[in-house]
């Protein structure tokens, strides 16, 4: 009876599930979606430590360390994500990554003795969960230290390519030889294996540069759940099967839409090391590129609240100022005034996927003002002004213009084609992927240097004084 029960509640679980994840595919029903999730899994967690019995009928055991640990993950899971800030989102997000890859490898490690001398479909279950878990930790841990700024400096090893090579094929060769009993003393070199693979998910992240970082995320997210699968499947676990493939196929899919929004291929992103230049400083007219352009906020102001169309473009800036508020509230009044206003969202702007609708979404915006990037470009020649507030990259026309730039080809916001084209920055420094952006140059634009909530406090009170 107690088995028909866990297998109910794992059905009822994973529906819950794939109901949270298509709630999650829109920022009103995220919330509600989340939470159906995580009651999903909390109910997976309950009957399996009520109803759970293994082939000779007995049920688990050490329930005051399984009790300690629910409790322990619960009460610093719960105030982390209370009191994380927004632009700390993407390390949080790899930091989850990162402790779902660590579970598997330690599967792996613990039961790989069993596992040796049994199914070789079992054997290689389980050390496909501790390769998978071991690159998605270390590689997780790498992009939460670059996300995070504790490893600002570029660092790219001699024949990169051909390093990371040789430790793929290495790891196959290795687990090949495992598979076929080809290798004695199978625990050492288990432990070898796991090393190598801990090595590789530092190299294969280490070089990558920010303006990659979404799609980094996104994969790193994919193979925690394919690891979490292949753990599933090492203890019959049909929501842990499920819910990894769930994880796994959503973060691939993720994956490949990211690159889409950038015109590059997952290879070249794994192995181009894009954006890992500096980040340089072009002084105001030093005539480099070009003359720039300064405003105020009195101008901006007047300019906007006398226009008929208003178009905002949010990146990182914003939530590293913690504008997202403020600049809510700019938008409001525009639209008491008679102003058609829309946020412009490009796919890859910020540090993770979906960044700025997470933020925006936080500031309470409507969803129905927030427009995609082949939505919103053909709306923009007949944009009065554009507010850019901490964007780069994804508004830089080099992408569009010149073929030599890391960027060119990568899809943009036609920011260009407005009438008026206002940049909220703090300085003339370049964006993530280490390259001036030509938009500054602009005779349309004008410069209006600040921090960003500062700057959008400025408008507000200006408009209002209106």
């Amino acid at each position: 009876m107690a088995g028909y029960i866990l297998e109910i509640t794992y059905i009822i679980s994973v529906l819950l599930f794939m109901m949270g994840l298509k709630k999650l595919g829109h920022p009103q029903t995220a919330q509600k979606g989340n939470m159906q999730a995580a009651i999903g899994m909390g109910l997976a967690i309950v009957a399996t430590l009520a109803f759970y019995t293994n082939s000779e009928g007995e049920g688990l055991g050490n329930f005051a360390w399984i009790a300690g640990g629910i409790l322990i993950g619960t009460v610093v899971g719960w105030l982390s994500a209370k009191k994380i800030a927004m632009t700390e989102m993407p390390q949080m997000v790899s930091l989850f990554n990162g402790m779902g890859g660590a579970c598997s490898a330690l599967i792996g490690l613990l039961e790989f003795g069993p596992a040796i001398d049994s199914d070789v479909l079992i054997f290689a279950v389980v050390l496909g969960s501790l390769v998978v878990g071991t690159i998605t930790f270390s590689g997780s841990m790498i992009a939460f230290a670059k996300l995070n700024g504790n490893l600002n400096k570029d660092i790219r090893l001699p024949y990169y390519n051909i390093l990371n090579t040789i430790f793929m094929i290495t790891i196959a060769g290795l687990v090949a030889c495992l598979l076929l009993h080809n290798i004695t003393d199978a625990v050492t070199w288990i432990y070898i294996l796991f090393a190598i693979s801990f090595v590789y998910g530092i190299l294969f992240v280490i070089p990558i540069g920010g303006a990659d970082m979404p799609v980094v995320i996104s994969l790193l997210n994919s193979l925690s759940g394919i690891a979490a699968a292949l753990a599933g499947f090492i203890y019959g676990n049909q929501v842990m099967i499920i819910g990894g493939i769930l994880v796994g196929a959503s973060g691939t899919i993720l994956t490949i839409a990211m690159c889409e929004g950038m015109n590059r291929t997952l290879v070249s992103v794994v192995f181009g090391a894009f954006g890992a230049g500096g980040s340089t400083a072009v002084a105001e007219g030093d005539g480099s590129q070009g003359v720039v352009k300064e405003t105020s906020a009195s101008d901006t102001a007047v300019m906007m609240n006398y226009s008929k169309s208003v178009v905002m473009v949010p990146g990182y800036g914003l939530a590293v100022a913690q504008a997202q508020h403020i600049m809510s509230e700019l938008q409001q009044l525009l639209e008491a005034n008679g102003v058609d206003v829309k946020y412009a969202i490009h796919p890859v702007a910020g540090r993770m996927p979906g960044h700025m609708n997470v933020l925006l979404a936080e500031a309470n915006v409507d969803y129905d003002l927030l427009v995609e990037m082949d939505d919103i470009n053909p709306k923009f020649p007949t944009t009065d002004v554009v507010l850019i507030v901490g964007a780069n990259d994804v508004v830089n026309p080099a992408a569009n213009t010149d073929p030599s730039s890391p960027i060119y080809g990568m899809p943009i916001l036609e920011v260009s084609q407005a009438a008026k084209i206002i940049i909220v920055k703090r300085s003339m420094a370049t964006g993530y992927a280490g390259i001036q952006n030509e938009l500054f140059f602009d005779d349309k634009t004008s410069m209006l240097f600040g921090d960003a909530k500062k700057v959008i406090t400025d408008l507000v009170a200006e408009i209002k004084a209106m």
